[in-house]
């Protein structure tokens, strides 16, 4: 067998395996927009009928405004302040080396591990310890203590590449304290800050464990989600899943489309 066929064999074997593990990842999903679009109300497969009534029901619901509006508000919250919390202890954990550094390092990502629900369940006993009475406003600080350190580990991974050079020739040349994390820090870590919101807003929006514990008479998408296929099931259950898997896909290409465009003008 010459070398150029086992590169054929190997490129095709490769590219069957990558499509079944889409078709494996992505199925789920497709049958969830499938079943958006049924009629009957429950879904069967194949579809009997097709309609777009749910999306309308969807649009026009002032329930689904409500849920959409908490869990947008949450996320949008948890993701500027999560990208502000963790430029600087990223820089701290990365970028600097301080007394304590190690032991830092090691408490800043200890959140990730425990259980999201034995986390959320601790933060509603201290919630109600100290007499905070829990709504949407108490999520976002949920959100904040798990999704912090995992925008700080996305943006320290940016840091570690940092070359401090970059800094001392700015100071060199006069540049201040302020001028230079402006001018050359934020720049170079930008791509890492932008990963980092889209992680922190999307890992906000599709929270369910720590937003059951914390939102009190507040509700987001995922707990609605759930209380209805639990009880009272209704077909805006896929459509509403739909509409947030799309949304989700589209903000992540917004995303990426933004970075390869500031990617582009510093390269210029």
């Amino acid at each position: 067998m010459t070398e150029a066929r086992k590169k054929r064999i190997t490129h095709g074997l490769i590219a069957v395996w990558s499509g079944a593990l889409i078709v494996f990842l992505y199925l789920p999903i497709l049958c969830v927009a499938l079943a958006s679009f049924s009629k009957q109300r429950y879904f069967r497969f194949p579809v009997p009928a097709f309609d777009s009534k749910w999306y309308e029901k969807a649009f026009t619901s002032l329930t689904v405004r409500d849920l959409v509006s908490t869990s947008l508000t949450i996320a949008l919250l948890v993701a500027l302040i999560s990208v502000v919390l963790a430029f600087f202890g990223a820089l701290a954990f990365a970028r600097f080396q301080w007394r304590g550094r190690r032991l830092y390092q090691r408490l800043v990502l200890l959140p990730i591990f425990f259980p999201q629900a034995v986390l959320g369940l601790a933060l509603l006993i201290w919630f109600s310890s100290v007499g905070i009475i829990p709504d949407w406003r108490t999520a976002v600080i949920a959100h904040l203590v798990w999704i912090v350190p995992i925008v700080t580990l996305v943006i320290s991974i940016q840091a570690y590449s940092f070359d401090p050079a970059l800094e001392e020739a700015a100071f060199d040349l006069g540049a201040t304290r302020w001028q230079t994390l402006k001018e050359v820090t934020l720049p170079v870590l930008w791509p890492g800050v932008v990963s980092g919101g889209l992680f922190a807003f999307l890992l906000s929006w599709g929270n369910f464990p720590l937003s059951l514990f914390t939102t009190g008479a507040d509700q987001t998408v995922p707990e609605w989600l759930y209380a209805k296929m639990v009880s009272g099931y209704t077909p805006l259950v896929p459509t509403l899943g739909a509409l947030t898997t799309t949304g989700a896909a589209l903000i992540l290409i917004l995303g990426y489309g933004t970075w390869i465009v500031m990617r582009r003008r510093q390269e210029r």
